[in-house]
């Protein structure tokens, strides 16, 4: 039975399979194409869900808004978010992307000529607990049985390591159609070891799109048509046209696209310094992650052996040009920016598969497959929320962001009142100290002894390389635990939520 990875992007998807972890072969959809847009569409049947996924889905997008919905990785983690059908099905950002997945496990099946049902699915390497968690439920609701979420720049690092053979310090430049990252690395003879990660999971294709989406209605206003902020089919083509005027921006100059609206004919002209103007500040915002990551490592560019570039954003022009500015450097893309992931995705799938690591659990940092091995990082801190001085409320982390994983630490903290009866144990992801600025993983309430105020509480976290965060709490006075647990993950969809989910995805076919 085949072992696949798959890139589940923002904007495009893709998949692949490697037979002998060292080289993969990229699995083409149903067009032939390498890459499937990460859209779906649903058809008012009056009845049965019956979606459509991929380039049908896309190029039904202007014409019927309602009924599509894309960019759904940017909503993972979201309880809030809800799509309702025009059939009136409720769908959560898990199944949509269940959907996606369902989609590329159907072609892959079809190009193998096997069933498929292990893989390694990847995700941008700052996504969060939630976000994280979002993805591997998405799988299962697909009826895939997920070894891992990976971290899409190492799996673009496998790629090209394994492929060049190539030995020293990578920094992976990671602009994708939703998400930006950028991770650090040393690579020797088959080991990845991640430094340092940083990113922002709103900043993408998309966001550039927006821009060019604006400098489309400045410009059709100046030709005398105003667009209304709530014609909907209208924005709608004009983001389809963005995305296409951005691709011919990326090899010509100036690009042109043309709207028929109320029997006029409108010719929109977009140059490439317009678009890069427009821009500037999504651009300098990669830059300046870049550089704060390199400053806290205390890297300097001379350091660095390999800079890669990959996902389709940085086919931009500017992209090469701002790197190559501020690197000293020459550019070029050494792997696939579209499918490098995948491709990364699959060997370390395969190389789970040899080494019988076919399990979440027994894939530790460290853990060798085949002759590959990761040593990966926390992307983000972990901490408790603590009364600090003056009474406000302060973020105390404990496991700070890119701390090697398998990690665990501890900090000891101190009652506040007299007989205190009860803690309650509030677990942060986030770097500010300010709670604000931080999200509330889970809360926790467990009994305390009566002890005077002052009395030490120590609070020591867990975190595995499956991002799953364990807490014990232990009374010092006594020196006695007061209570151990995982975090309820409230952002995520329950175990009831999951089943019901399943039956209603495999109850749909998708095309």
């Amino acid at each position: 039975m085949a072992v696949i990875g798959i890139d589940l992007g923002t904007t495009y998807s893709a998949a692949a399979v490697s037979v002998d972890g060292h080289s993969a072969q990229v699995l083409p959809n149903q067009e032939g194409l390498n890459t499937t847009p990460s859209v779906v569409f649903f058809p008012d049947t009056n009845g049965a869900e019956e979606p459509l996924v991929g380039e049908m889905a896309k190029n039904s997008a202007a014409g019927s808004p309602y009924n599509v919905v894309q960019f759904i990785k940017r909503q993972m983690g979201n309880p809030d978010f809800v799509y309702t059908s025009p059939n009136g099905t409720d769908f959560r950002p898990e199944e949509i992307s269940a959907l996606i997945l369902k989609y590329i496990k159907q072609y892959a099946e079809l190009d193998l000529g096997e069933p498929v049902t292990d893989v390694v699915i990847t995700v941008p390497a700052y996504f969060d607990d939630a976000r994280r968690t979002a993805t591997k439920q998405a799988g299962k609701l697909a009826g895939l049985n997920v070894l891992q979420v990976f971290n899409e720049p190492t799996a673009a690092a496998i790629a090209y390591g394994l492929t060049s053979q190539n030995n020293g310090r990578v920094l992976v430049y990671d602009l994708g159609g939703g998400t930006f990252d950028i991770t650090l690395m040393e690579i020797r003879d088959g080991s990845f070891n991640v430094i340092a990660t940083d990113g922002d999971p709103n900043l993408g294709g998309f966001d550039f799109d927006n821009e060019i989406s604006d400098l489309i209605v400045a410009d059709l206003a100046k030709q005398g048509y105003e667009v209304d902020e709530y014609d909907d089919q209208l924005h709608a083509e004009i983001r389809e046209k963005a995305e296409i005027l951005k691709r011919g921006l990326s090899n010509v100059a100036q690009s042109t696209a043309i709207f028929t609206i109320d029997g006029k004919t409108y010719r929109v002209r977009i140059t490439r310094d317009e678009f890069e103007q427009a821009t500037e500040t999504l651009l300098n915002r990669t830059r300046e992650r870049l550089e704060l990551l390199l400053e806290n490592q205390h890297v300097q560019w001379s350091d660095i052996d390999y800079l890669l570039m990959i996902g389709g954003s940085t086919r931009m022009p500017m992209v090469r040009k701002m790197l190559e500015q501020i690197s000293g450097r020459q550019l070029k893309h050494e792997i696939d920016p579209d499918t490098a992931v995948a491709i990364g995705a699959s060997i370390y799938a395969a190389s789970l598969s040899a080494s019988g690591n076919g399990s979440v659990a027994s894939c530790a940092a460290g853990a060798t497959g085949s002759d590959i091995i990761i040593s990966d990082v926390t992307s983000q801190s972990l901490g408790v929320i603590v009364v600090g001085s003056g009474g406000r409320d302060i973020n105390s982390i404990i496991i700070r962001n890119n701390t090697r994983i398998p990690a665990k630490a501890s900090d000891v903290f101190y009652t506040t009142v007299d007989n205190q009866r009860e803690l309650n144990v509030q677990v942060t992801e986030g770097n500010d100290d300010d709670p604000k600025y931080v999200k509330i993983l889970a809360n926790q309430i467990l009994p305390v002894p009566p002890h005077p105020a002052g009395s030490p509480i120590r609070v020591t976290f867990a975190y595995d390389i499956d991002q799953t965060v364990f807490v014990e709490v232990e009374d010092l006075t006594e020196n006695k635990s007061l209570g151990t647990f995982d975090i309820d993950r409230t952002a995520n969809m329950s175990a009831d939520q999951l089943m019901q989910a399943r039956t209603k995805i495999d109850g749909m076919n998708v095309d």
